[in-house]
């Protein structure tokens, strides 16, 4: 029971975290995540002492439960191109795109999370390369492209634009007709039809984000 309990307190800050760091930055007062959490301050402090902890630990959460969407979607879809909609729309639930601009800020990278962000590639690459396979994904949209355009379409929207899609509901409808755009069975003269371009990899983009900067922890993100 207490192992629960420490679990849903771990799922109820993190979340909260997510959705404050979204919201107003890295730098938004720790007491705001825990009001947000609905957990003791204690509760929070005994598990992320500093601001860093709490950042990497949701970092690498993000990244699992990416991965568990990955494999979900590819159990549920015999269709490999059904599995790649179903799982962009997961992440777009999880505000993958949205947030990870703002954790880079932060984000001291060790070898744990690049393990963790080496298996999570892995098995979005194998969901994608299926999609290949099958003939319905573009042979130049890769993994980088698709968390690109997660990226720039999950990101909030501009005070007032925000009251359009207060439910999340225009983004999935964006998305949708951005993965319309990447489906060969698209109807001639779609966006599909367009010239082909070279593929963005998952490498270009750890790549991008590797950057020279250092904290008292070591390295930022990418290394």
């Amino acid at each position: 029971m207490v192992r629960a309990d420490a679990a849903r307190s771990r799922r109820r800050i993190l979340d909260a975290a997510r959705d404050v760091f979204l919201e107003r930055g890295l730098d938004a007062p720790l007491d705001l995540i825990v009001r947000r959490a609905g957990v003791g301050p204690g509760t929070l402090y005994r598990r992320y002492p500093d601001r860093e902890t709490l950042v990497r630990d949701l970092t690498g959460d993000l990244l699992a439960r990416l991965e568990s969407a990955a494999e979900a979607a590819a159990a549920v879809d015999d269709d490999a191109f059904a599995a790649v909609r179903r799982f962009v729309h997961a992440a777009a639930d999880l505000r993958m795109g949205a947030v990870i601009l703002v954790l880079l800020e932060g984000l001291v990278v060790d070898e744990e999370l690049v393990r963790i962000r080496t298996s999570t590639a892995s098995t979005v690459e194998t969901l994608i390369e299926a999609a290949h396979r099958s003939g319905r994904l573009r042979r130049d949209v890769g993994m980088g492209d698709l968390v690109l355009l997660s990226i720039r379409l999950s990101r909030p929207l501009p005070d007032g634009l925000d009251r359009l899609d207060p439910d999340g509901d225009l983004l999935h409808r964006h998305l949708d007709l951005a993965l319309d755009g990447l489906d060969t069975a698209a109807p001639t003269g779609s966006a599909a039809a367009l010239a082909p371009g070279t593929p963005l990899s998952f490498a270009d983009l750890v790549a991008a984000a590797d950057r020279p900067a250092t904290t008292a922890g070591g390295p930022r993100a990418g290394s």
